[in-house]
């Protein structure tokens, strides 16, 4: 085998693991640190539970107001 077989080579195996990286470092545990600071950014988050439909009524009130189009008006002219 020659010195630029060798290479191409080692360019190949290279290649793949920095593909693959995220799924290696994931079963090997590299990404530990990352998940302790998502975990610490959130846990100044909380879910906030409404009662209240005003979202829903807000969307349906803007999809009543949005403009249609009617493909009989457009045969017309």
């Amino acid at each position: 085998m020659s010195l630029f077989g060798v290479v191409l080579l080692v360019a190949a195996i290279a290649l793949v693991i920095a593909a693959e990286w995220p799924r290696i470092g994931a079963r090997a545990g590299l990404d530990r640190s990352s998940r302790r600071e998502r975990a610490r950014r959130k846990s100044h988050l909380r879910v906030v539970e409404s009662d209240s439909d005003d979202f829903a009524r807000a969307v349906e009130r803007d999809l009543a107001n949005l403009p249609t189009i009617d493909p009989r008006e457009r045969k017309k002219n």
